[in-house]
């Protein structure tokens, strides 16, 4: 009898002690990200106002506002969408609805997953040798959107292909027993069922797509441009790199307009992950297991 007190309570602290750590890595991870979070809007709050966000920047950009690189980070986002998420989610479903499993299918997994690991600025080089140079597209948001695409299509395809594998098979087979066909069987069971991971994916590829700087720079950015693109074969700013020009590039810059423009971009990416989060729960909560 004692000793099974003994075995108990050595496995309660035990228990104790994981939690313990666990928590403490929790904390460990987040801290510090609340922290930036704070400091980026202590510093950057007191330049926010209606003319720093619809204002066009001028004084070789201390003062004004930074709209037209809000505009040129939602026309990529936006175009960046357009390209990669009907690729992402049609490819995913290849691979994982109707590829068979062999070798080649296992080496073009293991080559996206890889695609996924390559550093942005080798994806910069990439479009402005094939779409700014070789396709003659220029530095326009075209350029920038397809660029910006193809380092996106890992994520959204990996992420899909995992959520469609989670629906269970049960699913499928009641379908087709139905008399539907598989495509139907996909596109109104399967489908519906995996939105909340594939939304997971698309929104993770396009806050990369919004927060990167590197593949921007080679194909469309532009360092001053205090007014609209009018075209997609047309130039823009875009807020990270109009964030690296005003920090690194323009001296005598107001801290507060370098923490306002981080904030602003802040808000972008944060305001993506909260309508797809809430479009994500609504789906969740209609799921079926």
């Amino acid at each position: 009898m004692i000793k099974a007190t003994s075995t108990s309570t050595t496995r309660y602290t035990t228990q104790r002690i994981g939690f313990g750590l666990l928590t403490a890595m929790t904390l460990f991870t987040v801290l510090p990200i609340l922290a930036v979070v704070i400091y980026i809007l202590v510093l950057g709050t007191p330049a926010i106002n209606g003319e720093f966000i619809s204002g066009f920047p001028r004084e070789g950009m201390r003062a004004g506002g930074i709209w037209p690189a809000i505009v040129g980070t939602f026309y990529l986002t936006l175009g960046t969408a357009i390209f990669a998420v009907p690729l992402g989610i049609g490819a995913a479903i290849y691979l994982s609805e109707y590829a068979p499993e062999n070798r080649w299918t296992r080496l073009i997994r293991i080559a996206i997953i890889n695609l996924a690991g390559i550093p942005s600025v080798v994806y910069g080089l990439f479009g402005l040798g094939l779409f700014v140079l070789f396709l003659q597209f220029g530095t326009s948001i075209l350029a920038g959107s397809l660029t910006l695409s193809i380092m996106t299509l890992p994520v959204i395809i990996s992420t899909t292909e995992e959520a469609l594998r989670a629906v269970p098979q049960a699913f499928r087979t009641v379908s087709i027993s139905l008399g539907a066909t598989k495509w139907q069987t996909i596109r109104r069971i399967v489908l519906p069922q995996a939105l909340p991971g594939t939304l997971t994916g698309v929104i993770l590829g396009l806050e990369r797509a919004a927060g990167e700087t590197a593949p921007i720079l080679f194909t469309v950015a532009a360092f001053f441009l205090p007014r609209l693109p009018a075209s997609p074969l047309d130039a823009t700013m875009a807020l990270p790199y109009h964030l690296f020009v005003i920090s690194t590039q323009v001296p005598g810059m107001p801290v507060k307009i370098q923490y306002g423009t981080a904030l602003v971009l802040l808000a972008f990416v944060l305001g993506m992950n909260f309508i797809a989060t809430t479009i994500r729960s609504r789906a969740r909560a209609r799921r079926q297991w």
